[in-house]
């Protein structure tokens, strides 16, 4: 059976959340040249679906990805620019890990059709998936939110200085959603302490949140960038961590059902 390229939940709410790091498949054809680092697909957003095993029975409209980062990036432009400048940033098609490690082997070429190739197979589907899912809830409500969900280590010395705050809020510095939005986002992070947050941080939200988040066309966009070690143990993928999660899922709850 054809493998599929993402997992999408339809709800009726006005509520979108996305997880494009969630995936891991990566075709036989182009795993063969990964390095041992990469074939650990390390930098995958481990157990958000797990983490967000609430969504559905919001009536939010779920979209999962199945193919992993490091085939090609659902959160870079199409034009592979940088979205953060002056940074350290991966790549529409990734070369390096995280920690700067090489994804291939030596000798294989990346070349511009491979990366035009995967652009047309992986990420184009995606963002049509998005686009039309979007376009069906803004012809039922006066307005949709789109929430982007992410994870990521929370110490990784190449991208950013000391450790991550815990929720790292992107709203493209304020341009992707409106207040009344994100009111309730800092509301939630505020009475979590000793959780840690930071508004448009190092994390202000990437190609999903800024190319869809169009306050002026009833779209609002936020990322929600989470520090894994607030849910998890880092660097072990395995290891969940039920005592961390519930606080942490308790407090995304009480965003997204206040969108609903």
């Amino acid at each position: 059976m054809e493998q599929q390229l993402y997992q999408l939940h339809r709800g009726e709410a006005p509520l979108v959340v996305t997880m494009p790091h969630l995936g891991t498949y990566v075709p036989q054809e182009i795993s063969q040249h990964f390095t041992e680092d990469a074939q650990a697909r390390i930098d995958t957003d481990w157990h958000l679906d797990r983490l967000y095993n609430f969504v559905e029975a919001l009536g939010a409209t779920v979209i999962r990805a199945e193919v992993s980062r490091y085939v090609v990036d659902l959160n870079r432009p199409p034009s592979n620019e940088s979205l953060y400048p002056g940074q350290v940033v991966t790549s529409l098609c990734p070369t390096e890990t995280f920690d700067g490690k090489p994804v291939y082997q030596p000798g294989y070429d990346l070349t511009d059709a491979e990366i035009a190739r995967r652009k047309e197979l992986y990420w184009q589907p995606w963002h049509d998936c998005v686009a039309a899912e979007l376009e069906r809830l803004k012809a039922k409500h006066e307005r949709v939110v789109l929430w982007d969900a992410h994870s990521i280590r929370s110490l990784l010395p190449l991208h950013f200085e000391g450790r991550l705050p815990d929720f790292n809020i992107g709203t493209n510095s304020g341009r992707s959603c409106d207040k009344s939005i994100v009111e309730p986002v800092l509301a939630a992070v505020r009475e979590a302490a000793p959780l840690t947050h930071i508004l448009n941080g190092r994390y202000k939200g990437g190609y999903i949140t800024r190319h869809y988040g169009d306050p002026d066309n009833r779209v609002h966009a936020v990322q929600m960038e989470l520090a894994q070690a607030c849910y998890m143990t880092e660097l072990s993928p395995d290891q969940w961590d039920d005592d961390k999660a519930v606080a942490v899922r308790r407090v995304l709850e009480r965003i997204l059902r206040s969108y609903v």
